[in-house]
């Protein structure tokens, strides 16, 4: 088995990543360490805190210079963190000692590796924001389409109540929906700038250290925290626990899909499920099972996360080593659920047939609350429940049909009503407008 799914030319078409794989590699990283760098000279060069010369020699090079990961392995092994490695190196490719001298003027590793992956994980929120969109525009079609269509909703794995396909998907749909309209917070309260030196305090930096941090993260396009971070692991928390939640999400619509799909049942198909190695009958539920999967990962890794949250003192090696082993494996699961769900979605096709069949199958008890509601429109409701309870055990020994059963000793009811799926669907029809004009509007 490869260390990493994600990465490998054997698994990767089974949990693709798209462009957010690109932002976890070796380059990618070091690019957005350099590009901080680079920003950090320009904005002290323009604070007259560095030679404005060499602030711009700095801010060029820094898009310009190409540095080998490879190159900075036994120095990061050796050092345990690989800025110090990258500054030598950039210093070094610049060739240029008296400009080079003022790179990574008065920050400290974790101030570029931090804000290094504020900014990558901006560009993985921008990738989910577009596949959430896509995923929400199909399922909004989706649930419009079959608002109407009856179907068994099931509590505890067994026949409960009548519901419709659309609102279904409307539960689908639904905390995609909430968490896209989340994004825009998370990103006010999660995408900070850092600048603060050593040991938080800003010391190298002087008394413009708090102006410096403000310029810089204008000059990148993030936030401003107004504090240190280093050991408050909060703004990174944030962000996975939105993506773990978005992994979440779609895992239950993974579980629902591979339950509805079962043999026996066939509410569901997708096209193009997967085959059996000895069983040529069997389409398997493979993406489906992929984003349970997936969803299973992340909560996993959010609970090594959260463990990694707690820092000693003004910086903690092990804790930060544990986010490094951590976080990116979990960014990549949740774009990998993304990629699959934006696949599957619009692929979703309800099999009418098996579903009516469900609805009105079974001696019609899923039909029993409605029943028991209706008798105690004239009975005590526990006498109601009790009634529709003995006719319940009847239908189920005799084979009988519960309205039959209905019909002998309580002719007068509404028999067309109580055992119409279409009249007992409650407000499913509108949850599933509802939400599909939500998604549109999104």
């Amino acid at each position: 088995m490869t260390a990493s799914v994600f990465d490998s030319p054997l698994y990767a078409r089974l949990f693709p990543t798209a462009e957010a794989g690109r932002l976890f590699a070796h380059s990618a990283e070091i690019r957005a360490m350099l590009l901080v760098e680079g920003t950090l000279a320009k904005v002290q060069g323009e604070m007259g805190l560095i030679p404005q010369d060499s602030a711009f020699f700095i801010h060029r090079a820094a898009m310009e210079v190409q540095v080998d990961p490879a190159g900075l392995a036994e120095a990061t092994g050796q050092n345990g963190v690989s800025v110090p490695a990258l500054v030598a190196a950039f210093r070094a490719a610049m060739e240029a000692p008296a400009h080079a001298q003022y790179v990574h003027w008065g920050a400290t590793s974790q101030d570029i590796m931090d804000t290094g992956l504020m900014l990558r994980l901006r560009q993985l929120l921008a990738l989910a924001e577009d596949d959430l969109r896509a995923i929400l525009r199909d399922l909004g079609q989706l649930a419009s389409a079959h608002a109407t269509l009856p179907m068994a909703a099931r509590t505890w794995g067994q026949h409960a109540t009548v519901t419709s396909f659309g609102a279904q998907v409307a539960e689908w749909g639904a905390p995609l929906a909430d968490l896209l309209e989340e994004l825009e917070d998370l990103r006010a309260r999660a995408l900070f700038v850092s600048l603060s030196g050593a040991a938080g305090t800003s010391g190298a930096l002087g008394p413009r250290a708090a102006q410096v941090r403000v310029a810089l993260a204008e000059g990148l396009n993030l936030r401003d925290p107004g504090r240190s971070w280093h050991t408050d692991r909060g703004p990174v928390l944030r962000i996975a626990d939105w993506l773990v939640r978005t992994g979440t999400a779609l895992g239950k619509l993974g579980e629902d899909l591979c339950a509805m799909g079962m043999s026996g049942i066939d509410e569901v198909r997708l096209e193009g499920g997967g085959a059996s190695s000895t069983m040529p009958q069997k389409q398997n539920p493979v993406a489906p099972s992929a984003l349970v999967a997936l969803a299973r990962q992340g909560h996993g890794l959010q609970a090594i996360l959260q463990s990694g949250a707690m820092q000693r003192h003004q910086r903690d090696g092990a804790a930060w080593m544990t986010e490094w082993l951590t976080l990116p494996q979990l960014c990549l699961g949740a774009a990998s659920g993304l990629q699959i769900a934006r696949q599957i979605a619009p692929q979703i096709a309800p099999q009418e047939g098996a579903m009516r069949a469900t609805v009105t199958g079974g001696q019609e008890l899923i039909h029993a609350e409605a029943l028991s509601f209706a008798l105690a429109a004239f009975l005590p409701r526990p006498e109601a429940q009790a009634e529709v309870k003995r006719l319940c055990r009847e239908a189920g020994e005799s084979g009988a049909a519960l309205s039959a059963l209905v019909a002998r000793d309580f002719p007068d009811l509404d028999r067309e009503v109580l055992f119409d799926p279409a009249r007992q669907m409650g407000l499913a029809p509108q949850i599933a407008w509802s939400f599909a004009d939500r998604a549109t509007d999104l």
